[in-house]
């Protein structure tokens, strides 16, 4: 079995996996209106056990058979001041106090 791979044109490191190539039928349309006009980038075999991007096979395969589809999208990245408090040994979060 092989899905097709796909790239955002409008965000940052998002991909989405696709169980045929160009076959967006079972993809949400305000899903595609967010990703912008996908750009293909492979097509991956899922008949070998390994990871693919962080996540697993067995998972991506599972999303592809329920949904039709896996969006795979960046992990958030920690705000700077967040850092900063953390690493001064601070809440997170600040008392706001009015």
């Amino acid at each position: 079995m092989l899905c097709a791979v796909y790239k955002s044109r409008k965000k940052a490191d998002t991909y989405l996996y696709i169980n045929k190539r160009d076959d967006f039928s079972e993809v949400p349309k305000m899903l595609l209106e967010t990703f912008g006009l996908p750009k293909f980038v492979m097509l991956v075999p899922l008949h070998k056990p390994r990871k693919i991007a962080n996540i697993s096979i067995e998972k991506l395969t599972e999303n592809l058979k329920e949904k039709g589809f896996y969006l795979q999208i960046p992990p958030t990245e920690e705000s700077l001041l967040s850092q900063h408090r953390r690493s001064q040994g601070l809440n997170e979060q600040p008392d706001k106090k009015f």
